[in-house]
C-alpha cells in the first residue's frame, strides 16, 4: 500500500512562515505530480499548489508570491513554503499524490490525512 504522511503544521503570528512537509511511502515505482489542497472550516476544499514530475509548479493565486513548492524525488516528499502568513491562509492542508504503484498498472490518486495550520492576527 501506499501512505501520504503530512507534517509541519502548526500555529504561527500573521505575517510569519511555516514549512509543511508530505512524505510518501510504500510500493511507489513513481509519482507524477503531488499538489497541496486546504480546507477551512465551512469552506470547501481549494487546490493551493501543484508540482510535476519534471519540477514545473502552478499556484492558486490566493498564495502566488507567498507559498512556495517542492519535491525531493529521491525521498518522495513535496515540501510547502508558506511565507507572510494571513489570517484566511488558516485550514487544514492536505497532500494530494497521482502516482504509478509498483506491479500494478495504471495512476493511483492517494490523500494525506491533513495536517492543521493556525494564523492568529
Amino acid at each position: 500500500q501506499v501512505q501520504l504522511v503530512e507534517s509541519g503544521g502548526g500555529l504561527v503570528q500573521a505575517g510569519g512562515s511555516l514549512r509543511l512537509s508530505c512524505a510518501a511511502s510504500g510500493s511507489i515505482s513513481s509519482i507524477n505530480v503531488m499538489e497541496w489542497y486546504r480546507q477551512a472550516p465551512g469552506k470547501q476544499r481549494e487546490w493551493v499548489a501543484i508540482i510535476t514530475g519534471d519540477g514545473s509548479t502552478n499556484y492558486a493565486d490566493s498564495v502566488k508570491g507567498r507559498f512556495t513548492i517542492s519535491r525531493d524525488n529521491a525521498k518522495n516528499t513535496v515540501y510547502l513554503q508558506m511565507s507572510s502568513l494571513k489570517p484566511e491562509d488558516a485550514a487544514v492542508y492536505y497532500c494530494h499524490a497521482n502516482l504509478r504503484r509498483l506491479g500494478v498498472p495504471g495512476a493511483w490518486s492517494y490523500w494525506g490525512q491533513g495536517t492543521q495550520v493556525t494564523v492568529s492576527s
